[in-house]
């Protein structure tokens, strides 16, 4: 039986919903990785409120965003002033952190959040999970209205919304899977601009 990790978007949700959530699949751990463990927008969701309001729920809390973080310290992880996931997830920091989480959720049921509703707008899918689910754990992803997505109905989707068919005369399923990754990685992933770090896209919240 593998080891299930699940993830979930704080989004703009109410801080009584995100907790209800949490309680339908019976989180146990919440590990926050956000490269910034603020929110400009849902101030609910900023750790010192996280940190105080978890525990009372049965809910602990982590911060891992300097292991597991969209943004990253080490400069040889960008390119062109981009990150790039694939240097990114090589980092020792962010193998250490994978590392944390599997080993966490063998004991404990837990929950990777950040910020995006949708999955596939967030690293903690493109990124993260990505990883996760190459060393065998098997990913949940909770939407909003508490429904699950597996990582691998989220992989489909991705290849349906970026118009990538299963019948690829030149490539084979793995290289298309691959090519998801790469150009949602590209889309999705933190700039810096001469004001600092901004998504390549408008994300609900920085990472």
């Amino acid at each position: 039986m593998s080891t299930i990790i699940y993830t979930i978007g704080h989004s703009n949700h109410s801080l009584e919903h995100f907790l209800s959530l949490l309680r339908q699949h019976e989180i146990e751990v919440l590990c926050d990785v956000r490269s910034t463990p603020a929110s400009r927008y849902t101030p609910q969701f900023n750790s010192g409120t996280l940190e105080h309001v978890l525990p009372d729920h049965g809910i602990a809390y982590e911060f891992l965003g300097k292991q597991l973080g969209a943004r990253a310290s080490d400069p040889n992880c960008y390119v062109g002033g981009k990150v790039h996931y694939g240097r990114l997830a090589a980092t020792p920091a962010f193998q250490e952190g994978l590392a944390h989480v599997e080993r966490l959720a063998l004991v404990r049921t837990a929950v990777l959040m950040c910020s995006e509703k949708d999955p596939l707008a967030c690293h903690r899918t493109i990124l993260v999970s990505r990883r996760l689910a190459e060393r065998g754990l098997e990913i949940q992803h909770i939407l909003e209205d508490g429904r699950i997505e597996t990582h691998d109905e989220a992989v489909h989707r991705l290849r349906d919304q970026l118009d990538m068919a299963d019948d690829d005369l030149f490539r084979s399923p793995d290289d298309i899977v691959e090519d998801a990754y790469r150009v949602q990685g590209e889309h999705i992933a933190y700039a810096m601009s001469q004001d600092g770090w901004e998504p390549a896209v408008a994300n609900e919240d920085p990472e």
